[in-house]
């Protein structure tokens, strides 16, 4: 293995440096980057700005050399002992890679997480509910999300999910025709989920669908939920144990009393961090909130695997996870407690329809993390429509595909409860070629989202090349290209050790 990692990196070395090489050519003679100065009227201001730019681009230099000479500040910059070089007004290139790159990293990571963790979820589902009526739906939706224009997306969502929204929060009361709408649509989802041969058992899920939506509805429009919403300790506690309840379902099935008893225990340990901690979170800092975190997960952890016994190793998987569900449960509840503030300061305009985040806003940590993520609303939502879609589908077909292999017979005539078969047979084998378009996706994601940079105004990798591009500059579209191309090699490489990890046959070969 060793010797196969160091083998497909020195490929990528080579391939890394052909790359660059075309790269920087391609863009050196794409254009001419004087051509922005022969219009000023003035001679000698055009012939000394002509001059100024003519040094720092080193245009008189053959673009061969100018090219080592990059490669050198590349490599001196990788030792920290040069610079990604400068653009074409003296600028050095490599704090703006380090602004665009963390600008692009927060948009896309979290999108990208997301469309992942739904659209394999989602898949499994699709697959082993095979011609029902909740795979039609998800099937007919997966092709209506894939083949948006993401631009149209875009800017229906800065429409309707910023602003009409926002204009909405000023009075949040759901209409009449609005409420039954919602509520049959939501009969609708549950009719499919559940599904069922029989009409009286969709009729059934349909009614409890438009039920429960609808009830949520009126409590929203009769309360003041959304205006200062908050789940309290009683709702952390339900929502944690429940999730309890439902992580041991998936780890070891409900039969597996152990595991039980320590997800339940996880969960009660993330509740008492949770009530015992309020005094000292309403304004905390980054540190105290992951110290917090990893105190959480480890106790919880303990505490599973002494109640585990034999099974330890689920036990104590089952109650961190749980801890971490109570976790992220009790971190929005304290988003939740901001929120009036935030909205207050925002001047009651909270979803931001352009910018990563709003300029010179101060306030509590509670209140700078919500000005983050309603700035990161509109762009990963449209960023998740397009790519649920294909992680969708891909996982349906590479999941069916594995349902009908002979190992899965066999593990089902072996007595294997059903839960198993899916989790520990179908779903790792169904996860190989799953494994590729998420390095791939991941890698395309961190060169930049370029159109939905472009919309919702954000100061990312995509408006750095883009700027590069159209002034013929090559240091920053090649600060582009490194982080791209390095992402691409890399992260074909972790797919290949994670190949050897879900398949032992890769391993050994």
């Amino acid at each position: 293995m060793v010797a196969f990692v160091l083998r497909r990196l020195l490929i990528s070395i080579g391939v890394f440096f052909v790359a660059t090489f075309l790269m920087y050519v391609l863009v050196a003679n794409a254009g001419d980057p004087l051509e922005d100065l022969y219009g000023i009227t003035n001679p000698g201001d055009r012939a000394a700005r002509i001059a100024s730019r003519t040094e720092i681009m080193q245009l008189n230099t053959p673009v061969v050399l100018r090219y080592f000479h990059w490669l050198g500040d590349l490599l001196g910059y990788l030792w920290g002992a040069g610079s990604l070089g400068v653009n074409r007004t003296g600028q050095a290139v490599a704090p703006l890679l380090g602004l665009a790159l963390s600008s692009t990293l927060r948009l896309v990571l979290l999108s990208t997480v997301l469309a992942i963790v739904t659209g394999i979820a989602v898949g499994i589902v699709s697959a082993l509910r095979q011609y029902t009526s909740f795979d039609y739906t998800i099937t007919f939706f997966s092709f209506v999300f894939y083949s948006l224009p993401i631009f149209w997306a875009a800017v229906l969502l800065k429409q309707f999910g910023a602003i009409a929204f926002n204009d909405w929060l000023g009075d949040p009361a759901v209409p009449l025709p609005v409420l039954l709408v919602l509520a049959v649509v939501g009969g609708l989802f549950g009719a499919s989920l559940v599904g069922g041969r029989t009409w009286a058992r969709r009729g059934v899920a349909f009614a409890g669908g438009f039920l429960v939506v609808a009830a949520v509805l009126v409590v929203v429009s009769q309360t003041d939920f959304l205006a200062r919403p908050s789940l309290g300790p009683v709702g952390v506690s339900v929502l944690g144990l429940a999730a309890a309840v439902g992580i041991t379902a998936l780890v070891s099935g409900l039969a597996a009393r152990r595991v039980l008893y320590a997800s339940l225990a996880g969960a009660v340990v993330g509740i008492v961090i949770y009530v015992a901690t309020v005094g000292v979170l309403a304004d905390p800092t980054w540190p105290l909130l992951l110290g917090l975190f990893v105190v959480t997960l480890v106790v919880a952890g303990g505490i599973g695997a002494g109640i585990g016994g034999i099974d330890r190793s689920r036990a104590a998987r089952a109650a961190v996870l749980s801890a971490a569900v109570v976790a992220a449960l009790s971190f929005a509840d304290w988003l939740m407690y901001a929120w009036p503030d935030y909205v207050a300061n925002s001047f009651g305009r909270p979803i931001a329809t352009i910018g990563s985040n709003t300029p010179n806003f101060t306030g509590t940590l509670w209140q700078t993390t919500l000005d983050t993520l309603t700035h990161l609303v509109l762009p990963s939502v449209t960023l998740v429509l397009i790519s649920f879609a294909q992680y969708t589908r891909y996982t349906r077909s590479s999941m069916l595909e594995t349902m009908n292999q002979d190992y899965v017979r066999t593990a089902r005539a072996k007595g294997l409860t059903e839960r198993t078969v899916i989790m520990r047979h179908a779903f790792r084998n169904a996860l190989i070629p799953v494994t590729t378009l998420v390095a791939l996706d991941f890698a395309a994601v961190v060169g930049g989202a370029v159109i939905t940079e472009r919309i919702f105004g954000w100061q990312g990798m995509g408006a750095l090349f883009i700027s590069g591009v159209y002034t013929v500059d090559p240091p920053p579209v090649m600060a582009f290209f490194i982080v791209s191309a390095a992402a691409v090699l890399l992260l074909n490489i972790v797919a290949d050790l994670v190949y050897a990890y879900l398949d032992p046959r890769i391993r050994l070969s």
